[in-house]
């Protein structure tokens, strides 16, 4: 049977840019691969770990008309707990937010769950922002972009159903 062969940890760095070409070019699942394969040597390896996030992502379109996409969030949510700083985990939250959301429509899912999605990843978004330096406007870029998408689409909350209160009923009717 074939087995996985380790790299070496000097091959790291261009084993990084080819995991970044791949995403380039739309080969996420090459990507991935990749992105293990460095891990599997160098499991702290902060760029390895973005580009996984990434790379799982650009998959979940693909995965929502499969439903195997809880799955997947289930392993960027496991590497999520591996970024070094607040910052980059609220981002790349948002990020996943944003994709499972974006992947949802596309299987014309319910509008208010895509919403309620892209919702979650700005309140992701705008924490991050709170922590970035002044010249990282990345979060402002996924907030409008998640503006735009509900806009775009015009994704509405579902209406909520109206309350009934009984003591407006002031007929002495017991209530059944």
């Amino acid at each position: 049977m074939n087995q996985l062969r380790a790299i070496s940890v000097e091959s790291i760095p261009r084993a990084i840019a080819k995991a970044e070409r791949y995403r380039l070019l739309n080969e996420p699942r090459c990507a991935e691969s990749i992105c293990r394969d460095i891990l599997a040597v160098d499991a702290k390896n902060q760029d390895a770990i973005k580009i996984l996030i990434l790379a799982i992502t650009d998959q979940f379109s693909s995965f929502a008309d499969r439903m195997g996409v809880r799955e997947r969030k289930e392993d960027v949510e496991s590497l999520l707990s591996h970024l070094p700083d607040e910052y980059a985990r609220r981002y790349y939250t948002g990020v996943m937010l944003e994709r499972w959301g974006k992947g949802l429509l596309g299987v014309k899912c319910d509008s208010s769950t895509v919403l309620d999605m892209l919702e979650r990843a700005m309140v992701e978004y705008e924490a991050a922002d709170k922590l970035a330096d002044p010249v990282n406007q990345d979060a402002v870029l996924r907030w409008n972009t998640c503006v735009r998408l509900i806009a775009r689409y015009e994704l509405k909350s579902k209406p909520q159903e109206p309350v009934i209160h009984l003591e407006a009923f002031d007929d002495e009717v017991p209530y059944r």
